[in-house]
């Protein structure tokens, strides 16, 4: 359950794990809650404990980043789904989608730049005139840069460069991220132009990932898994949550990467995005922590639950019970299956085991699509019917959150395969010991 997309509360998490997980802007904490962590506070080598000192970095096995002839089948795939949508183009701001399509990296403001993709021919910029010539650093795909001064409509010059392409009453697919002064604007100013939403097309392309896609984001989650695994085999009783935080970004900075996470004791994990209290770790706390990195551009999200000490009666039956939630929703997830299903099957085993009816204690959607932004289209909840395609890429998190006393959620990645599904980095292995029989690299 990583970040993105989501506006949560959590008395600890690192600037390094906001930047990892794409936000911008901050986290809002509320009153009395720790500050977030600063990159320049991680902790020194001589102070490391052992398991987090032996980490190094991952850096030099990252695969190969997204080439220029991957984004131009994207594009080309693009040009397909418009033509079968009955699309004469899609329209988007600076974003996930832009970078997606063209690597081009841009950020948002008041004055419109965009990218348009028209169902034939090559990309098209629309660009503040003030702003051309940096624009054009940047630009790889298409050489068309349309320009608009302050005093002019950036929309007009949109519908305009449609109509020089023969669309003059065409249908235009905005992303779906797209700022409402646009609609606004293009209903003003190309009331010719009919605008509809891209979905079919941005999402048609980014939900199946391509095998290039697919190794960065196996790596991102394994440097996640090994960050973990080396925070969690140091902890020690008085932890508190920021320290325990501040050790997970330093285990991110040893493996050569920026990385961070929302970190839960005690109650606190009984609550998914977290509460304003601060715990420490002792005997028999639950310990939860929701972390995730980037690769190449793509994002890893990864939870896992532990016990510190003993488990009582209670806390081994929920974990285990939401192991055997994941599992099941792991075996039912396969080519062709309604996404409903999979959330569906590890409901049921949670209903089973006394913590049902539907959202009772486990509060939230099995998963959620991943791939450049933390949470992507398509979902795996209730209601959704989409059937499962090789190559979409999920998390894969039940929980059982219990108010008042404490929760478990366990979260890996999964991949559809031809066949059935697989996880990146394998499932937890016990209470005690979370990261039991995984391939962690210290």
């Amino acid at each position: 359950m990583s970040v993105d997309r989501r506006k949560f509360i959590t008395s600890s998490v690192s600037t390094a794990g906001v930047a990892a997980l794409g936000l911008s802007g901050g986290i809002p904490l509320p009153p009395g809650s720790t500050d977030p962590i600063e990159s320049d506070d991680l902790i020194p080598q001589e102070s490391l404990p052992e398991k987090v000192a032996a980490l190094e970095s991952m850096t030099d096995s990252e695969p190969p980043q997204i080439t220029d002839d991957e984004r131009w089948s994207r594009i080309g795939k693009a040009q397909r789904l418009m033509a079968a949508e009955g699309l004469d183009g899609i329209v988007m701001l600076g974003g996930t989608s832009m970078l997606y399509y063209t690597d081009m990296s841009w950020g948002l403001s008041e004055r419109t730049f965009a990218l348009l993709i028209p169902r034939e021919g090559p990309p098209a910029w629309i660009c503040p005139a003030f702003e051309r010539e940096r624009a054009a650093l940047g630009v790889r795909f298409g050489d068309e840069i349309r320009t608009w001064e302050e005093h002019e409509s950036p929309y007009a010059l949109i519908a305009s460069l449609f109509a020089d392409r023969g669309m003059r009453t065409g249908r235009i697919g905005l992303e779906e991220t797209t700022r409402y002064h646009v609609v606004k604007g293009l209903a003003a100013d190309a009331p010719a132009v009919k605008v509809t939403s891209a979905d079919p097309i941005t999402i048609g392309c980014r939900s199946v990932k391509s095998p290039a896609e697919i190794a960065l984001q196996r790596h991102a989650n394994q440097v996640t898994i090994t960050a973990l695994a080396a925070t969690f085999g140091s902890m020690r009783s008085g932890m508190t949550q920021r320290e325990f935080s501040r050790l997970l970004s330093t285990a991110y900075n040893r493996l050569g990467y920026s990385g961070g996470g929302l970190v839960l004791f005690g109650e606190n994990s009984a609550y998914p995005h977290g509460t304003s209290r601060e715990e420490t770790i002792r005997e028999g706390i639950v310990v939860l922590c929701d972390s995730g990195t980037r690769a190449g551009g793509y994002t890893s999200d990864i939870s896992r639950t532990a016990v510190f000490g003993e488990p009582s009666v209670d806390q081994r039956r929920v974990w285990t019970l939401v192991k055997d939630a994941q599992s099941a929703a792991l075996e039912a997830a396969r080519p062709g299956v309604p996404a409903e299903d999979v959330d569906r099957a590890a409901r049921e085993v949670i209903d089973r085991g006394g913590y049902g009816p539907g959202y009772r204690y486990f509060t939230h959607r099995l998963g959620h699509g991943i791939g450049m932004d933390g949470h992507e289209w398509r979902y795996l909840v209730e209601g959704n019917t989409m059937p499962l395609e090789p190559g979409m890429t999920f998390s894969n998190e039940p929980g059982i959150y219990i108010q008042g006393s404490f929760g478990v959620r366990l979260e890996d990645i999964m991949l559809i395969t031809e066949d059935g599904a697989e996880l990146y980095t394998g499932q937890a292995g016990t209470p005690t010991d979370p990261f039991a029989g995984e391939a962690v690299l210290f």
